[in-house]
């Protein structure tokens, strides 16, 4: 049987695996799509040998009857299930040890993420330092926008016009 690094190792893919793509997860149990993920990604599913199709029912029949999750027992079980597939050349311990070495240490691959790219007119769109009009008040100089204060026009409630060069001085002149 492996080793009990390499067992370490398998029950870590296991656990990053697991907790892939949900947010609530907590690594003890994994879906069909995170199995199914981590078939492709391992390149346990060759095309051939063993398809997605063969990992799904392999999936269904180590699972609970009414369960959507498999642990980490399971896992082991569906692994030995595929491992003769994947390796008909091989007897079936050598064949769960390949299998075993195909998966442990890996983790998730983030292929096919979005970046984010700014290129011609979405860079000059973008530019705040281009900005005319009322469109202009709504950032600083530094091109951060200046919140509700840029996008409403606050009331001032003082009592003096906009703009007065005096705004403040009644009560110093009251009191003379």
């Amino acid at each position: 049987m492996a080793g009990s690094e390499e067992v370490a190792s398998l029950e870590e893919s296991f656990r990053k695996f697991a907790i892939y793509g949900d947010t609530k997860a907590t690594g003890q149990e994994m879906n069909g799509k995170n199995w199914a993920k981590l078939c492709k990604d391992c390149k346990v599913t060759d095309g051939k040998s063993v398809t997605s199709t063969d990992v799904d029912i392999v999936f269904s029949k180590v699972k609970g009857k009414s369960a959507r999750v498999i642990n980490y027992e399971e896992f082991k079980k569906a692994l030995e299930e595929l491992a003769p597939k994947r390796f008909k050349d091989k007897s079936k311990e050598e064949a769960y040890e390949a299998i075993c070495q195909l998966v442990a240490g890996k983790e998730p691959i983030n292929v096919g993420v979005t970046k984010a790219k700014t290129v011609g007119a979405v860079e000059r769109l973008t530019d705040t330092s281009k900005y005319t009009g009322s469109h202009k008040e709504r950032f600083d100089e530094s091109g951060k926008g200046k919140g509700k204060s840029g996008r409403e026009n606050i009331v001032d409630n003082s009592g003096y016009v906009s703009a007065y060069k005096n705004a403040g001085t009644y009560d110093a002149k009251v009191k003379k």
